[in-house]
């Protein structure tokens, strides 16, 4: 497996299974001498960690992060930061049901077809908790980039959608209930939804908004490197995620070019924002938003009939402690994403200028 890594100038690879004895990762690129805020990074963590609360799954991992290079005094030393999250809750049992059996909308019958080998025990390199290293580099990316105000949130759950335009919402709302919606109507009719799902032994995806505030103008190239390109590319890469759309997205396919067009200020901003702060591949200093659909998670509490490594026809029934809805838990690895591509960009820039 070739592709472990992420990022040009910063980059980030990982490595680890989620029923292995660690997970973690390696940050290279990352400048000398930012003073680092190492209980902020433990705070994202646990944003993500699982068992938070009664609408996630409730496997029980304090998801601390140990950093073993790159780091003296408090500080980055501009060398490569290495860091480590043991694994302390696994039960592996749990999975003993799938060691030929490939369980539906799972990676596992591609993984074993391409490779002619997995790891069964929650899916191995292909599960979600690899996220976590993400958010670890993600924490740190933000930091990097203080200036810049990354809000991601929860603005849907199946049909329920939280309609209120993301310039009249209070961000500083979106940690005060557990779905991470901030409004609070809007959330409680989430929570009650999957509550409800979760009890059918059943899943429910839905959508996330991201906001960045603050971006300079100049971030992204026109061509292959284009910033929009970039940031999907990295919400496509997390787990269960089937859409990415900025901006206008796919309404503005439904308008015309008197009604899309984002007329210039004297200042050079403009008096909308359908572009989502993005042209012609370029930051234009307006704010970037963005929404990422989440699909239902894969593992139901009911009987789907699949197939086994022999191609025959069988039946499973999903067991152990899996997410009902993944979107709460995801909503920090949205932002750190988000982060490590605009902190990526903005040392390319950087040595541009150099």
């Amino acid at each position: 497996m070739s592709f472990n890594s992420f990022g040009n100038l910063l980059k980030v690879t990982t490595y680890g299974e989620s029923h292995g004895t660690a997970i973690g990762g390696v940050i290279d690129g990352f400048p000398a001498g930012l003073k680092v805020d190492f209980e902020a990074i433990q705070e994202e963590l646990n944003r993500r960690k699982p068992g938070q609360s009664k609408i996630v799954t409730q496997r029980k991992e304090p998801d601390t992060v140990e950093f073993l290079s790159g780091l003296f005094e408090g500080k980055t030393t501009g060398t490569s930061i290495g860091f480590v999250i043991r694994n302390t809750n696994q039960k592996s049992k749990d999975y003993n049901n799938n060691t030929n059996v490939y369980r539906p909308s799972h990676a596992d019958f591609t993984y074993d077809q391409k490779y002619g080998f997995r790891d069964f025990r929650g899916g191995g390199r292909s599960s979600a908790r690899e996220t976590a290293n993400w958010v670890v580099a993600g924490a740190l990316a933000k930091q990097l980039i203080s200036s810049i105000q990354i809000n991601a949130f929860t603005s849907s759950v199946g049909e329920i959608s939280l309609d209120i335009p993301y310039q009249e919402l209070d961000f500083t709302k979106t940690e005060s209930n557990i779905v991470r919606c901030p409004d609070d109507a809007s959330a409680e009719r989430m929570i009650t939804k999957i509550k409800e799902i979760r009890k059918a032994g059943d899943t429910i995806g839905g959508i996330i908004t991201c906001v960045a505030q603050n971006v300079p103008v100049g971030l992204g190239e026109p061509i292959f490197h284009k910033l929009h390109a970039e940031l999907g590319k990295a919400m496509l890469s997390i787990n269960a995620v089937k859409g990415f759309e900025f901006g206008s997205g796919f309404s503005g396919s439904k308008m015309k070019g008197s009604e899309h067009n984002d007329v210039f200020n004297a200042d050079g901003s403009t008096q909308s924002n359908l572009s989502g702060g993005i042209q012609g591949g370029i930051s234009n200093g307006m704010d970037i938003y963005f929404k990422v659909a989440f699909k239902p998670v894969a593992t139901i509490m009911s009987s789907q009939q699949t197939i086994n490594s022999e191609n025959e026809l069988t039946e499973i029934t999903g067991k152990g402690r899996h997410d009902p809805c993944v979107v709460p838990r995801a909503v920090p690895i949205i932002e750190a994403m988000t982060a490590l591509v605009l902190a990526d960009y903005w040392l390319l820039n950087k040595t541009r200028k150099i």
